[in-house]
């Protein structure tokens, strides 16, 4: 028997909501709400009611569909100028048993102590590695003997008012935030393997209104980033390109679109009907491969702009990750090729029972990663939790109140007979 848990993923397009049972093996999904999204743009609220409306009926359909009440959630972060930087901090050890849990924690509190700008603020602190009286690279130092421990954190931050506004969008739906997850670290629980973990891989997560990236090498996170540019972008070209309706645009970019010109067949033509055109015309579909290759192409060289910036390029041997729903696009992998020139694969979520046959695609990667994610962090902060309480002796009122609450409420409430 798993743990139930609730995921958000709000985008530009879509607001996903999600109930799962995390199990060992799989996820199995009892509901699903999908909703078209407004009132956000590039990752930041621009609309609080109109966003809150989408969050509201997409939950809503994920209550009815389950059976049960939702009233806390993991929700998906991207845009907002999130940052990210690697920090270390070390701390003194004076145990004879060697590396202690709480050891640890403080290393991370050492880590965690840096200067933030005004108005920014803390979403994600991971550890990258530890080392001990300079033996570096260790994944655990739990039960060995030193004197000095170092650990090298990832830290990821936001602009306060974008998580802000985020987080009264989803409490004005009358849910809870359990805690914000960067995009692409869900994306990339849900589809990456232990072995391109290992190896080094950097997953991108292209969505309607921006491309996400994480790099993970020797098993951990090493780079986080958010691109304002996505497949809005490219139905926005196309919709300049051939003078046509936004809406047009979309539809046409989803049927005839291919992100590699050299794919096409100059023959091939399809029938559209511009602005100011009394009659449809026919386009070239190479023409409508041109503009959305050029968008592509520009997505693809502005992560790799980044992947420079980081000093990571050389250490990717597994290579390119794409998933998000723009990543169907036909001719995205060939164009990542030959902007990377590395390997790359497209993924979809694995693992899912239950009510998953719309979730197997790579448009839902942020949202099946939220749950099991959001329950590794919630574990971990459950784990530091005790440890504070350990080392002060008792819980502050607020972390008793706290877990009293959960244990008395859990993260779903069975909806009453007549609400079902």
């Amino acid at each position: 028997m798993g743990e139930l848990v609730v995921g958000i993923d709000i985008g530009t397009t879509k607001v996903c909501t999600l109930v799962g049972e995390v199990r060992e093996t799989d996820i199995y999904v009892l509901g699903v709400g999908i909703e078209p999204s407004h009132g956000m743009r590039k990752g930041v609220v621009t609309d609080v009611s109109a966003l809150s409306a989408a969050i509201m009926s997409s939950v809503h359909k994920a209550e009815k569909s389950s059976g049960y009440e939702i009233g806390r959630a993991f929700v998906s972060v991207a845009g907002g100028r999130t940052e990210s930087i690697n920090s270390k901090g070390a701390v003194g050890i004076n145990d004879s048993r060697g590396v202690q849990l709480h050891d640890l924690e403080r290393a991370m509190d050492a880590a965690r102590a840096i200067s933030l700008p005004h108005g920014r603020e803390i979403l994600h602190v991971i550890p990258r590695s530890y080392s001990l009286d300079g033996q570096s690279g260790l994944r655990s130092p739990l039960g060995m003997l030193g004197f000095r421990l170092e650990v090298e954190a990832h830290i990821v931050t936001a602009a306060t008012q974008t998580i802000q506004n985020l987080a009264k969008c989803v409490e004005d739906a009358g849910v809870f935030v359990d805690r914000f997850i960067l995009n692409p670290l869900a994306a990339g629980d849900a589809v990456l393997t232990p072995e391109e973990r290992e190896a080094g891989v950097m997953v991108i997560d292209i969505g309607g209104g921006t491309t996400d990236l994480a790099m993970f090498i020797d098993g951990a996170v090493w780079h986080t980033a958010v691109i304002a540019v996505g497949g809005q972008h490219i139905t926005n070209d196309t919709a300049a390109g051939l003078h046509l309706p936004t809406e047009l645009a979309e539809a046409v970019k989803l049927k005839y679109g291919h992100a590699d010109p050299r794919a096409v067949s100059s023959l091939e033509a399809f029938p559209i009907q511009p602005f100011g055109e009394e009659l449809p015309s026919k386009v070239q579909r190479t023409d409508l491969a041109h503009i959305i290759h050029a968008r592509v192409e520009e997505i693809f060289e502005l992560v790799l702009k980044e992947v420079k910036r980081s000093g990571y390029d050389g250490l990717l041997k597994a290579g390119i990750v794409l998933t998000g729903g723009s990543s169907q696009l036909p001719g995205m992998k060939t164009v990542a090729q030959d902007v990377f020139h590395l390997p790359v694969r497209i993924a979809q979520p694995e693992n899912l029972t239950g009510m998953a046959e719309t979730l197997r695609n790579p448009a839902y990667s942020t949202s099946v990663g939220l749950l099991k994610l959001g329950l590794i962090m919630d574990l971990e902060d459950d784990r530091r939790a005790a440890l504070r309480k350990q080392r002060r002796g008792l819980g502050s009122p607020g972390e008793k109140v706290g877990g009293v609450l959960r244990a008395i409420f859990g993260r779903l409430l069975p909806k009453e007979e007549d609400e079902v």
